[in-house]
């Protein structure tokens, strides 16, 4: 045979081995979402990193900055469960577009506040427009990723926390610095999120089947993949999953986990500038550290997870072994930081801390294994609303803490709690497939 005509065969072989390699789409998809998750989280943290220079124009207490943290929880919380229930009924693409371009312009609006309570206000706005991005990740981590997929699946949404959180130290910061104003900060971060919002609207999809980019191959994989957790069971009853030991047990360990993330990321800037003297820059770059260690944790949690399930690992074995175990690791180096007065030490240990805890960013494929796709949104939604009850009610209890007890002493403890609370909680779910519809 000519090399001609040896290469002419190659190349007509090319695009059928091409078409028989499925394509990555969902892949793509939830990096998507992580994008979204980290400016969901680069828009909430804005406030905290800002806060120092908005306390100081508005003449705000300790208590007051703590009830002004806590206000966008307020309507997030209250919109969680309203939000998975849309999602089950209508599709999860529009509602994730039009969340997201609602968020940006609440986060712009923001930078026209005249005092505390009108931007408590946009705050509010925000919470309510951002309610349904977690739960929108739980339902396309049913309709889109394996059994042994959902674990890196629920990393990547919910690793938009941490990412977000630590970009957002840098980028407010930086931008503060630049422009010299905390509200041109603002608006920049809304316009952003509003055409990143547009951009989520015109690639996400509903299910691998509608999605123009999705080949044969890689539909026939989530297919069996999903063959166990599919129809294969009827559609649970609300009554029977909301009395489950398991689904009571995941509602109460997210509250614990959100507890002591939500308190870190919204007084943690304030306690490393009070406590140990940091200026705004090197607050920031702290805090960038903590939080993205924070990031890899849970990216490399979630790798560990799907890897050891694949393996052959017990899901019960596997799952509680890495919640209970990493929260434990948390809980021990908080309590650490409650008695080390030497900053780099200090920092270090919470880098440890976040790189464990976050670990139970994996909470978030609980919906989808519990419920099933049919119950994955509003379970979501439940999970989520009891999660950031935390973040209403934990900001003001810190702030009160620390205004009657001069020192953030108390506050570590809390978090040393609220750990221990999660080793044990996530030790009574049963984390097997259920075959729900």
């Amino acid at each position: 045979m000519k090399t001609s005509d040896a290469q002419a065969l190659h190349a007509a072989a090319m695009p059928t081995a091409d078409a028989n390699r499925p394509t990555t789409v969902r892949w793509r998809i939830f990096l998507l979402l992580l994008l979204l998750a980290a400016i969901n989280y680069i828009d909430r943290a804005s406030l905290s990193v800002a806060l120092p220079l908005i306390s100081a124009e508005f003449q705000m207490t300790p208590a007051l900055e703590g009830l002004m943290l806590s206000a966008f929880f307020w309507s997030y919380a209250l919109m969680q469960i309203p939000s998975g229930m849309l999602l089950d009924r209508f599709n999860a693409r529009g509602i994730v577009g039009l969340a997201t371009v609602g968020w940006g312009a609440f986060q712009a609006v923001g930078a026209l506040s005249t005092g505390w309570i009108t931007l408590m206000l946009t705050r509010i706005g925000l919470g309510v427009a951002e309610s349904p991005i977690m739960p929108a990740g739980a339902k396309l981590n049913g309709n889109w990723l394996t059994a042994n997929e959902r674990g890196r699946g629920a990393v990547l949404v919910d690793g938009g926390a941490p990412l977000g959180t630590a970009l957002g130290a840098i980028i407010t910061t930086a931008l503060i610095a630049w422009f010299g104003s905390w509200r041109i900060a603002f608006v920049i971060a809304g316009v952003g999120t509003i055409v990143v919002g547009i951009w989520a609207w015109w690639y996400i999809r509903n299910h691998p089947s509608e999605h123009p980019k999705v080949n044969a191959a890689e539909l026939e994989h989530i297919q069996k993949g999903n063959l166990v957790a599919s129809a294969t069971g009827p559609k649970p009853k609300m009554r029977d999953l909301i009395t489950s030991r398991s689904v009571l047990a995941m509602f109460a360990g997210y509250a614990c986990y959100n507890s002591v993330f939500y308190g870190l990321m919204t007084w943690m800037p304030s306690y490393l500038h009070q406590t140990h003297g940091l200026d705004i820059k090197s607050m920031g770059g702290a805090t960038f550290l903590i939080f993205m260690c924070g990031f890899v944790g849970e990216i490399v949690g979630g790798a560990i997870a799907d890897k050891w399930k694949s393996a052959g690992g017990a899901p019960n074995l596997v799952m509680r072994s890495m919640f209970s175990g990493s929260a434990l690791i948390a809980a021990l180096c908080i309590l650490a930081v409650a008695y080390t007065p030497d900053v780099v030490a200090v920092i270090a240990l919470l880098c440890v801390a976040l790189f464990f805890i976050r670990w139970c960013g994996m909470y978030w494929c609980l919906p989808a294994i519990l419920g099933g796709k049919s119950r994955s949104g509003v379970l979501g939604g439940g999970m989520n609303f009891w999660g950031n009850m935390s973040g209403v009610l934990v900001p003001i209890l810190i702030g009160l803490i620390v205004q009657f007890t001069g020192s953030y002493f108390m506050a570590l403890i809390f978090f040393v709690a609220m750990a221990m609370g999660l080793v044990l909680f996530s030790g009574m779910i049963d984390y097997r497939e259920r075959g729900h519809a």
